[in-house]
């Protein structure tokens, strides 16, 4: 029901009301109009509907339940101060000010110098007429004190005092240099009495900063706050934290840091993981707690609180003596149980001499054993460590092999074999030298078809032939001491400078690819590798199998 009656109703009315409202609701009935000739949903509860006391206008409405239209209106709104509207009247104008002349204020309202006599008697010097704006404020406004103040007034003021800074410093220096002793305490004279001289009038500016310099003497009688003052000594100790000091929470501002309680002012963790404690400018709360006397506190306050959980009477703050007795005799209980525990079991089970062991320093420490290896990795003095061994069978020989299968791999025929024969066949018997010389020529002969097209010449060595296809130097470099790192090697430093340049750039895009989760498609094509890409990859290369790859000094 969106009406609202005034006045008590009958029953015969009060029921004729329901009936209305039934059939409103029903859609049998038109809706109640509001003001505005809205319909009026018949459907909304008596609570929202009616209008209280104070907004009831006896008709049906639900203006009461709309939001009003506000002005707005901001504290930034103010009046143009002392603007003048156009040029001044000529003669005097009946009902202007009786001092200036001007129609918008009366005598006692205005601002100009009061003349003896006024120019509503004189008839001169009339000033213009003021515009007068009527500014809303709100209620911000209205309470704001410095609203309508024009910042750029005080710079009058600042340039004034500015002046006399200026002014006063030139003095003091021209005392000082009109000076002729020597004596710097003449001189501080000089320059204070130019500070207090009250004949240039500037004494009530204030003083400057070399003022503060004449009491530093009286700061050791100061009792400043934050500082403990030994008269014996004259040593000060600060114990609280300075303004130079940085605050824990800004050590590291990244939010998923170490967590900082400002009610507490406790940061537990360290904000900065990777730096080690010893050398990290806090690295946390908890470090200190873990340092000097700390842990055993907390073992003495633990076992305050078990012994009185248990119902004895021990409480470390109440009678800390008793606490700290208390302790110790139960540490010491606690060893000789132990050791009784100890000899109980080893002596019904035995196994005592599983637990005599070297000392750490033998079992940890240095050794005088001289290993030397090669560029490549191969030993060449000393005795190599001994590789550990898995639970699956190494090292076995079958059928007069003298190297394991896969050992061997042909670039031919892209099959790996035995190095002992070069026999591809899995499970083969050794050939030993004969089943070698057999390889090459069948390799060399397969190799001369597919240059030339024809029948394979019969078999032959594999160096007799490739000598006959190939230039000694060839030779040298692909089966001489130099293609596995041994002997003289001479390289070009222009080449081995373009290999490296090519190396690293390879390495950094590989890089990338794996950030960026891509794969590197393999280009194909080959060529031939000079000695400076095998020296640039024997340089770059990790050799896992050095001793000394992996070896860190604890102890420094």
């Amino acid at each position: 029901m969106a009406s609202s009656t005034i006045g008590k109703l009958s029953r015969e009315e009060f029921r004729r009301q329901k009936d209305l409202d039934a059939a409103r609701k029903a859609g049998t009935a038109p809706a109640a109009l509001d003001e505005e000739g809205k319909p009026i949903n018949p459907h909304i509860p008596q609570y929202i509907s009616q209008a209280p006391w104070y907004l009831d206008t006896g008709a049906p409405s639900l203006s009461h339940q709309r939001r009003k239209e506000i002005d707005v209106k901001t504290i930034d709104n103010w009046y143009d101060r002392g603007v003048k509207a156009g040029p001044a009247a000529k003669k005097y104008r009946k009902g202007a000010c009786e001092n200036c002349g001007a129609l918008t204020h009366k005598r006692p309202d205005c601002l100009e110098r009061p003349r003896r006599r006024g120019a509503k008697f004189t008839n001169e010097d009339i000033q213009a007429d003021e515009i007068i704006q009527e500014v809303p404020t709100g209620f911000d406004a209205k309470r704001d004190r410095w609203n309508g103040y024009d910042p750029a007034e005080y710079k009058t003021v600042y340039d004034e005092y500015a002046a006399i800074d200026a002014a006063r410093q030139k003095r003091r220096e021209d005392e000082i240099d009109n000076q002729t002793t020597t004596d710097l305490a003449a001189v501080r004279k000089v320059a204070k009495a130019g500070k207090t001289d009250g004949k240039d009038g500037d004494a009530d500016f204030g003083s400057s900063d070399e003022e503060d310099a004449d009491e530093d003497k009286y700061a050791d009688a100061a009792d400043a706050v934050g500082q403990k003052l030994d008269a014996k000594t004259r040593i000060t100790v600060r114990n609280l934290r300075i303004r130079e000091d940085t605050a824990k929470y800004l050590i590291n501002l990244d939010p998923e840091s170490a967590y900082y309680d400002p009610k507490t002012r406790s940061m537990r963790d360290a904000p900065i993981k990777n730096v080690p404690p010893e050398e990290a400018t806090f690295a946390g709360d908890n470090f200190l707690r873990s340092s000097g006397e700390a842990p055993d506190m907390q073992q003495l306050q633990l076992f305050a609180w078990q012994s009185a959980a248990r119902g004895n009477d021990v409480h470390l703050n109440a009678n800390p003596t008793q606490g700290e007795l208390l302790h110790q005799e139960f540490k010491q209980k606690k060893t000789e149980l132990l050791d009784t525990s100890k000899i109980s079991i080893l002596a019904k089970y035995g196994g005592a001499k599983y637990l005599q062991t070297a000392p750490k320093e033998l079992l940890q420490g240095q050794t005088e054993d001289y290993v030397e290896y090669s560029r490549t990795g191969q030993l060449i003095k000393g005795r190599e460590k001994a590789k550990a061994k898995s639970k699956y069978p190494e090292d076995v020989y079958i059928n007069n092999h003298t190297n394991v299968w896969g050992s061997w791999y042909d670039p031919s025929t892209s099959t790996w074999g035995y190095a002992c024969c070069h026999s591809t066949v899995h499970v083969s018997y050794c050939s030993g030298q004969a089943g070698i010389e057999a390889a090459q020529a069948s390799s060399a002969q397969n190799l001369l078809a597919s240059t030339t097209g024809s029948q394979a010449e019969p078999a032959r060595p594999l160096l007799e032939t490739a000598s006959a296809q190939e230039p000694s130097g060839r030779l040298e470099q692909n089966f001489g001491k130099k293609r596995m790192g041994e002997g003289d090697v001479r390289l070009d430093e222009e080449r081995l400078a373009r290999a490296l340049k090519e190396e690293k750039k390879r390495k950094a895009g590989e890089e990338d690819d794996d950030r960026l989760g891509k794969k590197r498609k393999n280009a194909g094509g080959s060529h031939d590798v000079t000695e400076e890409e095998l020296e640039v990859y024997r340089m770059s290369r990790r050799m896992a199998e050095d001793p000394m790859a992996n070896y860190v000094d604890e102890e420094t």
